[in-house]
């Protein structure tokens, strides 16, 4: 089959209308759900928005996410019930479709949610092995230990952590970032349970708005300068409404965080071996993905699968090389002569070999948070059914209809991308094509960026974190803050029409 006989895009309902061949390459870099048949014409699609599945797919969407949501009062893992939902919804979907004679429908759209997960997976897994793999070679407590040696509060970390994932989200997306200083407030935080909590509901919302205002920072950014309803330049005039959304919420925050320093350290402990080459590689990777994307125009995850034999060809270097270079007796020491050892240098041994030889990059992999994995798997997977059932393409039908104003419209997307996927949002509204200003695009572009920051489960990088720092960082953890986020959220809205009013 090549490409000619490729005539027809089939996507969720939503999608159906006048969608450009190229965009192809754009659904399949971000994710989202694509298929192509080899047919003469367009495949039907049946309305079940108002039939028995389309109201058994919300009701089992809506307890699920409420499950999720909960789960550390259940103690029910958050993937189970979403995987669950996923499974139960196609289910309905594939039972109507059979029984009305096309049955090879539902598969195609289904297989395309399952790829659009596919690439989202791979690039989440490659991540988190990289970070793993930080960890285990000692890069974040040496950070930590960094940090404490110079005497900070816990106020100052706070910030410092926060203007780094503000930045660093600007050209790495919200959730490697948000894994990243995690780790640090994690290590950090090991004594103050109420820091680590409020650094990492600062870190998601710094993480979501530092993406909000870069063309490539962001799944909606890209989204929309690939359109080209805004320029490569005007993206950069949210920078001070992103910077209003992090810092407002940020400040009142700070409030509630103890003046006291952590217990200071005055020596900064050495990395394991190959920690440094690590951290670059991991830049690489990063480099590598971005490349893929911008240049090959292929899919992230691509280089990000690539920028993954970085670290698997190294740490085969890694166990050959350590027994050729140090061979050691086991050293017996005894702990209780003072002073006899102090001036001799450190002596590496038995069990120092035997971790640096295990180093293994598979074994790194095995230890993922796969329930956060599972639980991407069956969000997308929902959002995609429903999509696929219709309810996508009445909600953007009802927001943009000639009785709702554009800026209300905008704001109600922002505050949905705190419960569904941000990028179908913004593709939805996208396919739309609503006759609005560039002001109104720019609006729509960062509320729907800076939304997800509403809720833990409204982005990635909160759902990264809550795996990441179980029990303390938590759905009602962030919860509790939530009218204080939406103080930035509004106070952002408000300054980008104080100072982009030219766009409208």
């Amino acid at each position: 089959m090549n490409l000619e006989t490729l005539s027809i895009f089939t996507l969720p309902r939503f999608l159906k209308k006048s969608l450009h061949s190229n965009y192809l390459a754009v659904l399949l870099i971000l994710g989202f759900p694509s298929v192509t048949m080899a047919a003469e014409e367009p495949m039907k699609l049946l309305d079940l928005t108002q039939h028995w599945a389309g109201y058994s797919a919300l009701l089992i969407f809506s307890i699920a996410y409420l499950l999720a949501m909960i789960e550390e009062v259940t103690e029910l893992k958050k993937s189970k019930p979403m995987v669950f939902a996923a499974s139960i919804i196609w289910i309905f979907i594939a039972v109507v479709y059979t029984n009305h004679g096309m049955s090879e429908q539902a598969g195609i759209v289904f297989r395309s949610s399952l790829e659009a997960y596919a690439e989202l997976f791979l690039f989440i897994m490659v991540s988190m092995t990289y970070l793993n793999a930080m960890e285990d070679r000692g890069v974040f407590e040496n950070l930590r230990v960094w940090l404490l040696s110079k005497n900070f509060s816990y106020r100052k970390l706070f910030w410092i952590t926060g203007f780094q994932a503000f930045f660093i989200s600007s050209a790495c997306n919200n959730l490697t970032t948000a894994l990243l200083m995690g780790s640090v407030i994690i290590a950090m935080g090991k004594n103050n349970p109420k820091f680590v909590t409020l650094s990492c509901i600062n870190v998601v919302v710094a993480s979501n708005a530092g993406g909000s205002f870069s063309p490539f920072g962001d799944i909606t950014t890209l989204l929309v300068w690939q359109k080209g309803v805004v320029p490569f330049g005007d993206f950069f005039s949210l920078l001070l409404p992103a910077i209003v959304n992090f810092v407002l919420p940020a400040a009142i925050m700070n409030l509630f965080i103890s003046k006291e320093s952590p217990e200071a350290v005055m020596e900064a402990q050495e990395m394991k071996r190959g920690g440094w080459i690590i951290i670059g590689l991991f830049a690489l990777t990063i480099i590598t993905s971005a490349c893929f994307e911008n240049f090959l125009h292929l899919p992230p995850a691509a280089g990000m699968m690539l920028g993954l034999t970085y670290l698997s060809f190294f740490s085969f270097y890694m166990q050959k090389t350590k027994s050729s270079i140090h061979v050691f007796a086991p050293v017996k020491v005894d702990y209780f002569a003072p002073m006899k050892y102090m001036n001799k240098p450190k002596v590496p041994t038995q069990q120092d070999e035997e971790i640096d030889q295990s180093f293994d990059v598979f074994h790194k992999v095995a230890n993922l948070e796969w329930d956060t994995l599972l639980f991407f798997y069956g969000v997308m997977v929902c959002v995609g059914g429903l999509s696929f059932i219709g309810y996508l393409e009445l909600t953007s039908h009802y927001l943009y209809g000639a009785t709702v104003d554009p800026t209300i419209a905008n704001i109600a997307v922002g505050i949905a991308s705190a419960f569904i996927d941000n990028g179908t949002i913004m593709l939805a509204v996208l396919t739309m094509m609503p006759d609005i200003s560039e002001g109104q695009w720019l609006l729509v572009t960062l509320t729907a960026g800076v939304g997800g920051s509403l809720l833990a489960v409204g982005s990635a990088a909160g759902v990264g974190l809550m795996g990441q720092a179980k029990g303390v960082y938590t759905f009602t953890s962030h919860l509790k803050w939530t009218p204080v986020i939406a103080l930035g959220y509004a106070g952002s809205i408000a300054v980008h029409f104080l100072i982009n009013g030219r766009f409208f």
